[in-house]
Formats: structure tokens, sequence, C-alpha cells
């Protein structure tokens, strides 16, 4: 198992139609996201205007989710949808989407074969959650919104304090915990690459 605590010293920080968008992690390291040659993109955005227009991404797969904040996201001939704190929506890149609102977003995009899963751990102090590893696995992320946690993989226990990104890939452990020290708010991306 290997991992890397990534800190927002490290993030790169761009200015999009609606506000800025933060990329956390894109995999493989060379990978540009202008030229849409990425395995998978983690990110978050500030959504700042009261209606916006998503970036049109053929090819991209997506997953958002409302850290803090709510929108209604509408993609064109498709479905609108309402999202609080922590929930969720996946759609195809291509899709002409629109959102109403305000908020700060996580964002999971990824291409080709690659799939991910995206969701929210809550935890109080001194809780801790138990995450089972599936086989399919090639990446985990740890992405701390509000918070310091611990995250217990075999002998290692990164610390990791609010804006920290954790990415741990070769996955040998079945189950990781991660440990509250404050009370919490994780996002936690699971990607399988095929």
């Amino acid at each position: 198992m290997e991992f890397t605590v990534i800190t927002p010293e490290d993030f790169k920080t761009t200015s999009w139609s609606g506000g800025t968008t933060t990329q956390l992690y894109i995999d493989p390291p060379t990978a540009d996201y202008a030229k849409r040659d990425f395995n998978f993109r983690l990110s978050s955005a500030s959504v700042e205007i009261e209606k916006s227009d998503f970036t049109r991404l053929p090819g991209v797969s997506r997953k958002i989710m409302v850290l803090d904040g709510k929108i209604i996201i509408t993609h064109e001939n498709q479905y609108a949808k309402t999202l609080n704190k922590f929930d969720t929506d996946a759609f195809k890149g291509d899709w002409k989407t629109t959102a109403e609102g305000t908020c700060t977003d996580f964002n999971l995009m990824t291409t080709g074969k690659t799939q991910g899963a995206l969701f929210a751990l809550i935890i109080k102090k001194p809780e801790v959650e138990e995450i089972v590893i599936d086989d399919s696995w090639n990446w985990l992320f740890f992405y701390v919104f509000s918070g310091k946690v611990s995250v217990n993989m075999e002998s290692e226990m990164p610390i990791l304090k609010e804006g920290h990104l954790l990415a741990v890939n070769k996955l040998t452990s079945e189950r990781v915990h991660v440990n509250a020290i404050e009370n919490s708010e994780v996002v936690v991306v699971a990607i399988a690459t095929i």
C-alpha cells in the first residue's frame, strides 16, 4: 500500500465562468486537464453566481457532490435535481448542464473504462468509521472538508487536517479505519481502473 498526503499548497486553482475550480488530483500526473488526456481527476469548485453553465466534456463521466450550499442541477432533455449538502449526481460530460444556486462542490471525472464512486463520511470525535475495500479498487482518496482525522492503513496512520487529500494506491488491506480526532466531514473516492 502506497500513500501520499497532498496539502492545499500543492493544489492548482483556476477560474471558470461561474467561480473558481481547484484541481486536487489528476491521473496520470503528466495529464493535462485542458487536453482531456486524464484517466481520472478530482477537483473542488465554487459556484459563485446564481445561474451557471457547466463546461461540456465529451467522453468524460462526471460525479458531483455538494459540500456546502444548495443547487438545482439541470441536464437539458434529461432531468433536473436539487442537490443539498452531500447529495450527489452522476451525468455525462457532453450533456448540456446548468446549475441554479451557489455552492462549493466536489467533482470526480473519469474517462475510458475508469470508474469511480463518491460518498461522504460525517464522523464525530472519537468515532471510527470502517471502510471495506472492494477488490476492484485501485485507488482510495480521502478529502477532509472539515475537521481532522487519522486514517489507519495497516501500520500507517497519516493525520489529515481540513483541506488535506490522502491518495492511497496499491491497496493491500481489506479494511481502512478513519478515526475522528475532531468532528469531521470527509469525502471518500474509490477508483477502479480497468
